[in-house]
Parts: C-alpha cells; sequence; structure tokens
C-alpha cells in the first residue's frame, strides 16, 4: 500500500577532517500517498542526500522521515532500509547483464512462490509496455526499454514509496521528454508515492504534483 511521506526539520552532515559539514538543512517535506513531488536544483545542493536519507543510506543529525505511520528516521531511529518499504531507481539502470528482463523484474519477487512470481512479472512487463520482451536480455533493449525494465524492477515489490534518482539523465533528449511522460503516467495509474530528483525544470513541471526546489547550504 502506498503511503504519505513527511519530513520535518532534516539535518544532514558529513564527517570531515575539519568536522562536520551540513549539506541539508531544516528540510520539509509532505507528499500525500499517491502524489509524485520533485526535488529540483543544482548540483551540490542536497538533492541526493535526502533521497539517501529516505532510503535509510544516510543517517540523519537531526529531524524526522515518517513513512504514512511509520517512523524512519527520527532521534535515536535508523530503520535499516530492507525494513522501509522504499523502492529506489538510479541515473544507472542496473540490469543484471546475464538475466532476461522478465528475470530482472522478478529479481526482488523471491519470497514469492514461482507461479505468483511470473504473474506479478507479467502483470508489470505489460504496465511498462514491455509485454512482448521478457525473454530478451538487457543488451538487446534500447536504452528507454532498459529504463522502463528498471521502473518494472522497482515497482515489482509494491513498494509503499518509489524514489527516482535522476533517472533519464543517461537518454538522449528525445527519449528523456518521451519516458518522462510515461513514467509519470504509469506511477499515477498504480496511484504510486513518489520522489523524484533532477536538476530540469522541465522534467520536474512535467512529471510532479509538488516541486521542492533547493540551495545549496552556506
Amino acid at each position: 500500500m502506498n503511503a504519505s511521506l513527511h519530513i520535518e526539520q532534516l539535518h544532514l552532515a558529513y564527517a570531515t577532517p575539519q568536522g562536520p559539514h551540513s549539506v541539508v538543512r531544516d528540510f520539509a517535506l509532505d507528499v500525500p500517498a499517491g502524489h509524485i513531488a520533485s526535488l529540483l536544483g543544482p548540483s551540490g545542493c542536497g538533492k541526493t542526500s535526502v533521497l539517501r536519507a529516505i532510503a535509510g543510506f544516510e543517517p540523519v543529525v537531526s529531524g524526522s522521515i515518517r513513512l504514512g505511520e511509520a517512523l524512519l528516521s527520527g532521534p535515536g531511529i535508523h530503520l535499516p532500509p530492507e525494513r522501509r518499504r522504499v523502492g529506489m531507481m538510479f541515473q544507472e539502470y542496473g540490469l543484471f547483464p546475464h538475466l532476461t528482463a522478465a528475470q530482472n523484474v522478478a529479481f526482488g519477487l523471491r519470497r514469492l512462490d514461482r507461479a505468483a512470481q511470473s504473474a506479478r512479472v507479467q502483470e508489470l512487463l505489460a504496465v511498462v509496455g514491455l509485454a512482448q520482451s521478457g525473454a530478451k536480455f538487457p543488451h538487446e533493449l534500447s536504452g528507454g526499454q532498459q529504463q522502463r525494465i528498471a521502473l518494472a524492477r522497482a515497482l515489482a515489490p509494491s513498494p509503499a514509496l518509489l524514489l527516482l534518482d535522476e533517472p533519464f539523465s543517461n537518454l538522449d533528449a528525445a527519449t528523456r521528454e518521451r519516458l518522462t511522460v510515461e513514467v509519470r503516467d504509469i506511477l499515477r495509474a498504480a496511484g504510486q508515492t513518489a520522489v523524484l530528483v533532477t536538476h530540469h525544470a522541465a522534467e520536474a513541471e512535467a512529471m510532479a504534483d509538488q516541486i521542492c526546489v533547493m540551495t545549496p547550504v552556506h
């Protein structure tokens, strides 16, 4: 089940020889269940750091991150990534080259029996418009098709929240523009709560219900 995301007074910092270096300070975000939010800003403003904190890859200095009723991060609380019900899509597709498209989608479904896995994989291949491509290997697919397989794989375990870290940056402009709309429509049809990181204003405007503009911490 998709869930709302609530971030309050988030402070993120990295250790340096000179002491802690703040990359995000007093950050807040509310994303209703089923909505798509975008973090928009230049490189170095902390967009990906926020995404990594939501996923559980980065501890928080202070503030809180909630997904529905679950407290993911807060004072003395750090739920491990595998317990957060959060899916991720990265800049790199991360498909396994030795697995077919269908096997890539099924990778996160190992807890299901074979029949349930097959049904879910076929459902998602159809959702992303690649129902006839399940037997193909990644090198046999175009960049846009690989990205749609990566999306299907991220959606397969039914995450409560999907995080997208500049997922279209490796595509040419025409493919990026087309795929932005396609992915948005797929996420909205699924009622999927999602957060997109991008430095392209047009991409954020085309895809998101709400846009959070970030600037570097000074």
